[in-house]
């Protein structure tokens, strides 16, 4: 579906220089020797810290920006050079951008993007019937856009990116600012997308837990270049974060035990305790057995660090 090799970006930007009035023009190397590939019917994180070319590289997939070498092919195609019949085969949504029209019903801008698509009226009311039924848009599907909640909005984006039955799908923080429900919903609509329908899917996003939820593997990029690519398990390993033991202990105790060795206390309050290990030198297993004996405990469970920290704990080992 999609393969990037050596891809490079340098954008030039005007800095004002301290005390005089000239600004100096400096050269920003946002992709630098990018390369990696996804195969049809995957669901990658794409992920990265501010500036790390996650913006410039979805850019070039979607044929708006010109690489300045290397070479980049979707669906076989230069994203580029064959624009007009590569962007039939894409849908898009970002979180705090809009493709609906503000002042217009929700329905009136599927039925625009269907013409602008050149979809069959037939395959068209086929494909909104199972839209309006997946992403339950019938309640304020004829409501104009600028009244809808944010929820509902971002379920009408995701209808209108996938009106014309792309194969590929790109998400730009698509849960941001949405709460609970509308994030599980949204997601599990995401999940069907890409198992049932086969549709590739790159997310990009800072919410690990939509990451966790939707990708069954990372590409973690920095400084213009590919650093992790691998599973959320094999994130975790790279990392080598530690784990986490929750205790509840069996009613209030004044005083504590000692710690078992090759854990630390990370944090108590009242009757709940947090302890660290570190899984290369201490089973999950050896450090659940060694808790239960040290606590007098109604409850334990291990939990992996959260996949924020996992992913800062890259960010510092690679210097981003």
């Amino acid at each position: 579906m999609i393969q990037v090799e050596e891809l490079r970006k340098t954008y030039q930007v005007r800095a004002k220089v301290p005390g005089r009035r000239l600004r100096q023009r400096t050269d920003v190397r946002a992709l630098d020797g990018l390369s990696f590939s996804i195969g049809c019917g995957e669901a990658v994180g794409y992920i990265g810290p501010n500036g790390a070319g996650k913006s410039t590289t979805i850019k070039i997939l979607s044929g708006i920006l010109h690489p300045d070498g290397g070479r980049c092919l979707v669906a076989g195609r230069v994203p580029w050079k064959d624009r007009k019949e590569h962007v039939r085969g894409l849908g898009v949504v970002f979180g705090q951008r809009t493709q609906l029209w503000w002042d217009l019903p929700a329905l009136d801008s599927f039925d625009i993007l269907a013409d602008m698509y050149g979809v069959a009226k037939n395959r068209y009311r086929e494909t909104l019937g199972i839209l309006r039924r997946e992403l339950d848009l019938d309640a304020f599907i004829g409501t104009p856009v600028r009244q809808l909640s944010l929820g509902q909005r971002m379920r009408c984006e995701l209808a209108a990116a996938l009106v014309h039955e792309p194969a590929l799908l790109f998400l730009d923080e698509p849960t941001i600012g949405l709460d609970a429900p509308s994030k599980l919903a949204l997601r599990g609509f995401v999940k069907r997308v890409n198992r049932e329908r086969g549709v590739t899917v790159i997310l990009t996003t800072h919410d690990m837990d939509d990451v966790e939820a939707l990708a069954g593997r990372v590409i973690l990029i920095g400084k213009g270049k590919a650093l992790f690519d691998g599973t959320i398990a094999s994130l975790r390993r790279e990392a080598g974060v530690r784990k986490r033991i929750l205790i509840d202990l069996a009613g209030e105790q004044a005083e504590l035990p000692a710690t078992p060795p090759g854990m630390e206390l990370l944090e108590r309050s009242g009757s709940h305790l947090v302890l660290s290990f570190d899984p290369a030198s201490v089973s999950a297993a050896s450090a659940l057995a060694a808790a239960a004996r040290t606590y007098n405990a109604a409850d334990l469970s291990v939990e992996g660090a959260p996949a924020e920290e996992l992913v800062a704990a890259l960010y510092r080992r690679h210097g981003v």
